[in-house]
């Protein structure tokens, strides 16, 4: 405990000794683009009583050994350089334009006040390196080694010593969103950062992951750039490639399975679910590239039993990864294919079951409405034997009836009498009351044309003059009723 005391002692009285003392804080070296600004960070300290001698009328002076290099009161050299800090918070940071590799020296600060206050303060020093070009950016981490799936952030870190012209950093290739920010190191240089974050794929594995720093020049002069670039170095379990197919003859059928994995996969070909080595039937050989693999398997003079399902097995400590070949059709069968096979063979059972509904509604309308249609043929009839008295039917003849012919065959069969002239009317109505004595529950009806011609009218004249009627006749078990449609004259009289 008491140790502990002394040291705090000791510190704070070294502190105070040395804020009594002149001094500065400066960094070492700044490596600076030629054609460009370079901004050097600068603090000091002084001894207590010339605290009050910090005012407006101090300047900031820098020189070398041999020449001033810049001085802050002097107007003119406002083109040389800018005082950014402010003397009165003790904060020297000053830049300096156009920098060539003849102002590469070393530089020490001066503070000089119009009273009392003015000091050269020769330790430390700076030294400015005028360079064609700046160092490379760096990355970090500088190597990248990862799982598939792990979340990978990468920095990419570029001096900026003219802080008027940062430099521009490029990702390549464009692996997702970043972001880019000023930062100051410990001897308050700064430097500008671009951060990365993507998600590492099998895809990245074996790319070179690059980062591109260009610098615009003060004085408009070419551009300068410098990348850094890393390998990436991704684990993942097995992909079979597409390239993997079979090839069949008469004499010999051949399979090639191509794969990629890391670390580099292991293959056995399977066959009905059981494994398949290098025999004399089935010749087997392997392939190893970095991180594919690819094997061929030869089966000699195939017969109808060998046409099985041949299965490719890929693996290594991550996972597996499998591919089916299917000989009948001569190429590799993946289970997107069998899904978009089965739902092809659904959607068209599908249309073709649709297809069948709408034919057998369509046939059922048909039919309802054929049988809707019978009703209307009797409809009008009776509509033509209701008909007026007076109405002519000019040289009308047994052609110009027309009558449903599934009725007429109806009413043929319950009544064989035929449609006749005047005479046959009798043999109607004893054909009638036959039915009637038969006993059928059955209404019948018999339809006779009749011609009545006038008195005085020969005969031979009865088709342009004469006037035709019907007669129908209509029984029904246990009926008498008979009706009969005749055609009057205009007196109303029955003809």
């Amino acid at each position: 405990m008491a140790a502990a005391l002394t040291l705090l002692l000791i510190g704070c009285l070294l502190q105070s000794v040395l804020c009594e003392q002149f001094g500065v804080i400066v960094p070492s070296t700044i490596s600076v683009l030629r054609g460009s600004c370079v901004t050097i960070p600068c603090s000091f300290h002084i001894v207590h009583d010339h605290e009050s001698n910090l005012d407006n009328t101090c300047s900031a002076v820098w020189k070398n050994n041999k020449e001033f290099m810049f001085d802050s009161s002097n107007l003119q050299q406002s083109i040389i350089g800018k005082l950014t800090g402010d003397l009165k918070k003790k904060d020297c940071t000053t830049t300096l334009n156009n920098m060539q590799p003849a102002n590469s020296n070393t530089y020490f600060f001066r503070l000089e006040c119009r009273n009392d206050l003015m000091y050269t303060f020769h330790n430390p020093k700076v030294n400015i390196v005028v360079k064609d070009d700046l160092p490379r950016p760096t990355l970090t981490p500088s190597t990248l080694k990862v799982r598939e799936g792990t979340a990978v952030s990468l920095k990419c870190s570029a001096p900026a010593p003219c802080l008027s012209h940062p430099p521009t950093l490029t990702w390549t290739p464009s692996l997702g969103n970043s972001q880019e920010t000023l930062l100051e190191n410990q001897d308050k240089t700064k430097v500008k950062t671009s951060v990365v974050t993507f998600t590492a794929s099998h895809l990245h594995h074996g790319q070179d992951i690059s980062c591109t720093a260009v610098y615009n020049k003060q004085d408009g002069s070419t551009e300068s750039s410098g990348s850094t670039r890393l390998t990436a170095d991704v684990s993942f379990a097995p992909h079979i490639l597409p390239s993997s197919d079979c090839t069949k003859t008469a004499a010999q059928l051949i399979c090639s399975c191509e794969t990629v994995g890391n670390p580099s996969p292991t293959l056995q070909w399977y066959l009905d679910g059981l494994p398949v080595n290098h025999s004399d039937k089935f010749a087997i050989s392997n392939v190893l590239l970095n991180d594919t693999a690819l094997s061929f398997i030869t089966v000699n003079q195939p017969q109808e039993r060998d046409l099985s399902t041949l299965l490719c097995s890929s693996s290594n400590y991550l996972g597996s990864a499998t591919q089916r070949f299917h000989f009948y059709i001569l190429e590799p069968q993946t289970s997107a294919e069998s899904h978009d096979l089965v739902m092809l063979t659904v959607f068209i059972t599908t249309v073709v079951t649709l297809l069948v509904l709408v034919c057998a509604l369509l046939l059922v309308i048909r039919a309802q409405r054929t049988r809707h249609n019978l009703p209307e043929s009797t409809v009008a009839m009776n509509q033509l034997r209701t008909s007026e008295e007076g109405n002519e039917v000019p040289n009308a003849t047994e052609e110009d009836i027309y009558v449903n012919i599934d009725v007429q065959r109806q009413a043929d069969v319950a009544h064989p009498a035929t449609i006749s002239g005047p005479n046959n009317a009798e043999g109607a109505g004893e054909s009638s009351e036959k039915k009637n004595e038969e006993g059928d529950d059955v209404i019948y009806s018999s339809v006779n044309w009749k011609s009545k011609k006038k008195k005085g009218e020969d005969s031979a004249d009865m088709d342009q003059h004469g006037r035709f009627y019907l007669e129908e006749e209509r029984g029904m078990k246990g009926d008498d009723v008979q009706k009969s449609c005749e055609e009057h004259n205009g007196d109303g009289k029955p003809i």
